[in-house]
């Protein structure tokens, strides 16, 4: 074993690399943060610690034949300390990760880019879920869930809560409006013609507002939030949003809010897994990562 005393500081391995690579003391000294004098000295430490003569022309600074034969050596150690372990290791952990199609375009892909950053030795793959039944096209590790809870033979962790309120589009709007009442009566409600969906049914709003209907029996209905939306804007008539899900339809102008009132919907977000998946590191950074990040 090289005694520790034998080996020279990495500062100064540093200087050495950077000036025979630069041809330049004052270069060097701007890329190590370090004054010239300061890299001046720990290469003259370095000769002297190794009894060689590394540059052969201090003006061009040109490594000498010894200096090149030891260059070669400092730039195979620098590249070797600078490498990742786990690149050496078996490649990336893989992680499956099943979602709802409009949560997964709103809320997941637009922060996927900083997840990509903050663990790129983790490759995903984003399957489909079906948030009616809670059931995915393939096997995943984590699967992002729509409902109350609790789920059977899953843990969970509570991701997301919302808000709804009932829109339509300006074309919709003028047709068909206005409304009045912020559309919270019996009335208004009977002017419109209702999208329906499964996962976010009228009786919410209507149990909130005082309205005695029951559950619409007829009209166009969708089990994916997106195409509630996008039926919307296509005048198909009034939906009831999810107010942070659909917040890129109201931003843009293509749907209205026919209400300033918002009621809180009785489904919920939530992260699912099989008992012991977040012994797995992969799949505890994931969780942990998404729920800090849509709470953010």
């Amino acid at each position: 074993m090289v005694a520790a005393a034998r080996i020279p500081p990495i500062q100064a391995l540093l200087a050495f690399e950077a000036v025979a690579r630069l041809r330049s003391v004052t270069q060097a000294a701007e890329e190590l943060s370090v004054t010239p004098s300061a890299v001046s000295h720990r290469i003259r430490q370095l000769e002297g610690q190794l009894g060689l003569k590394l540059f052969a022309h201090r003006s061009e600074f040109l490594p000498s034949a010894e200096g090149a034969t030891y260059l070669a050596r400092v730039r195979e150690a620098l590249a070797a300390l600078q490498e990742s372990p786990r690149a050496a290791g078996p490649g990336p952990a893989h992680l499956r990760v099943a979602v709802t199609p409009t949560f997964s375009r709103q809320l997941l892909l637009p922060r996927l880019a900083l997840f990509r950053h903050a663990y790129p030795d983790i490759e995903l793959m984003l399957q489909v879920a079906i948030p009616v039944h809670n059931v995915t096209a393939e096997e995943a590790d984590i699967e992002l869930r729509f409902g109350a809870g609790p789920f059977p033979g899953r843990e969970s962790m509570h991701l997301l809560s919302d808000e709804v309120c009932p829109v339509c589009s300006p074309g919709y709007l003028h047709e068909a409006g206005p409304f009045g009442d912020g559309f919270e009566t019996e009335a208004a409600v009977s002017r419109a013609h209702l999208i329906r969906s499964p996962l976010e049914p009228w009786r919410t709003w209507f149990s909130a507002c005082g309205i005695g209907l029951p559950e619409p029996a007829s009209g166009n209905q969708f089990n994916d939030l997106g195409l509630v939306h996008d039926a919307a804007v296509a005048g198909f008539g009034v939906a009831l949003m999810r107010l942070k899900l659909g917040q890129s339809w109201l931003d843009s102008g293509r749907l209205v809010r026919l209400s300033a009132r918002s009621v809180r919907s009785p489904h919920d977000y939530f992260l699912c897994w099989k008992p012991g998946t977040l012994e797995r590191w992969e799949c505890a950074s994931f969780v942990d990562w998404l729920r800090q990040a849509i709470n953010a």
